[in-house]
This record gives C-alpha cells, sequence and structure tokens, in this order.
C-alpha cells in the first residue's frame, strides 16, 4: 500500500449469499467493531436485493455499499438486469464490473466491460474492474500480455479524470473459490504490469492515485503480507468477507502502519 498517493479499498464481494435476514445480522455484528479504520475505505458488495437494506444498516456508518453488477444500457428490454442510475438512486456507491464469474457464466467480454465502465461513470458510480489469468495462462507466461489486453480494453475512451474514479482488482482466476493464492511478489508484480500499464495510457500522475486490489483469495491469514506490497492498495475479498471475524482481520491489516 501506498496512502501518500492513493486509497486502500477494502472491498466484500458477497456474490450470490445471504438473505436479508442474514444480511441484518451481519451488520448487527460487525457494526459495533467496526472502529474508525482509518487508513482504509471499507465497501461491501452485496445481492441486488439487499441492497437498500444494507445501505439503511451502515448508513451511521464509514462502509459504503456496492453492487455485483450493472447493465450498460440507461433502459430497455433486458428482463433481469439492473441501470447505473438504478444503483445510484438507492444508494450505492461502487461497483463490481467483469468478475470471472460473470465472464465465465454469463458471457461477459471485455468489450461489455469497457460498455460497463462507461455507464456507471456517467452515474457517478465507482466501478471496480476485475481483470487477471487462468492457470494455463499463466504457466504459458503470456500473464503480462493477457492483462496489458484487458486492462487497454477495459479503460478504453476514458479520460484521466474518469479514470481516477476507477478501482482496478487483480483476481487470477487460478486463485478464485480454489483455496490456492497468488504469493505476496506474484500479487504485486501484475499489480504493478497494472499500473505501469496506467502510467502508459494516462500518465504518472493518474497511475500514482489508482487503487489496485488484489481479489484472489485474499483472507484473515494472508492480508497482512500481501497489503504490506507497494502496488497492492486493497483487497477484493470474496469468502471472506461473509465472516465477521475475518472480515475485520482483513479491515485490520489494511489499516497496519
Amino acid at each position: 500500500m501506498n496512502r501518500k498517493y492513493r486509497k486502500t479499498i477494502i472491498a466484500g464481494n458477497w456474490k450470490m449469499n445471504k438473505t436479508l435476514s442474514e444480511t441484518k445480522a451481519f451488520a448487527d455484528e460487525i457494526k459495533p467493531q467496526l472502529g474508525k479504520h482509518k487508513w482504509c475505505e471499507v465497501v461491501l458488495c452485496v445481492p441486488f436485493v439487499n441492497i437498500p437494506a444494507a445501505v439503511r444498516m451502515f448508513k451511521d456508518t464509514r462502509v459504503a455499499i456496492g453492487a455485483e453488477n450493472v447493465h450498460f444500457e440507461n433502459s430497455g428490454a433486458f428482463t433481469g438486469e439492473v441501470t447505473a442510475e438504478m444503483l445510484k438512486e438507492v444508494g450505492v456507491k461502487y461497483v463490481i464490473i467483469g468478475h470471472s464469474e460473470r465472464r465465465e457464466y454469463y458471457g461477459e467480454t471485455d468489450f461489455t466491460v469497457n460498455k460497463k465502465i462507461k455507464a456507471a461513470l456517467a452515474a457517478g458510480l465507482h466501478p471496480i474492474v476485475c481483470v487477471g489469468e487462468s492457470l494455463e495462462q499463466r504457466e504459458l507466461g503470456v500473464t503480462a500480455e493477457l492483462i496489458n489486453y484487458q486492462v487497454k480494453c477495459a479503460l478504453a475512451g476514458l479520460d484521466a479524470t474518469q479514470m481516477r474514479k476507477v478501482v482496478i482488482a487483480y483476481e487470477p482466476l487460478w486463485a478464485i473459490g480454489t483455496g490456492k493464492t497468488a504469493t505476496a511478489e506474484q500479487a504485486n508484480e501484475v499489480c504493478e504490469i497494472i499500473r505501469s500499464i496506467i502510467r502508459r495510457e494516462f500518465g504518472a500522475r493518474v497511475a500514482r492515485a489508482v487503487t489496485i486490489q488484489y481479489g484472489g483469495s485474499m483472507n484473515a491469514k494472508n492480508a497482512a503480507e500481501l497489503l504490506a506490497q507497494p502496488d497492492v492498495d486493497g483487497g477484493l475479498i470474496g469468502g471472506a468477507a461473509l465472516k465477521v471475524p475475518d472480515f475485520l482481520q482483513i479491515i485490520a491489516a489494511a489499516n497496519q502502519e
């Protein structure tokens, strides 16, 4: 982390987990223990149906509520989808875009990711944009080339002002839901590659200010080591974000001196 230039963000991605009652129980348990977490911003990206309640439950805290997906159109015949304006109106601040599960199961592409980013920014939301390679791609030695392609496609057409509002999450596909985790050095290496791409496209000042998270099975045990790396500015947390004690430990790791 480098707090001198950029914000540390710990974001929980609940995926398709927690009912409304379970969301309330989570809020009741975590709120008294949150403290001020002065060095990082905490985000909870929850299922669509839980968003309005989560916004109310955390309104007296510094926890921001995010969504797990968004459509790129402003309206239309897209059954089951929601727009960026809809999310903004109910109090959402962040939205995850291009998560590997969306790419794998629902046909999300680098080009739809780009359109969703632009829609989110137009509505005043902060996109958390996911990029990452498969195990096969890493073993072939094409990680850098793939990340370069994904990042450039995702950010095409953005200007420097817009880029400052974007968060990038490096999520190696081989480390999501598998229990495997990139070493701290591996995570930092790719986050550094991402920053170098942003530097080339938007300039050094913008690249220095952009938050780049690690999103591959960060947990209570490895968070401190990962977050100690200079180019890892936070985490996009999956399973550990569903458990209050684990999530609190990760937040504490982000507040390390």
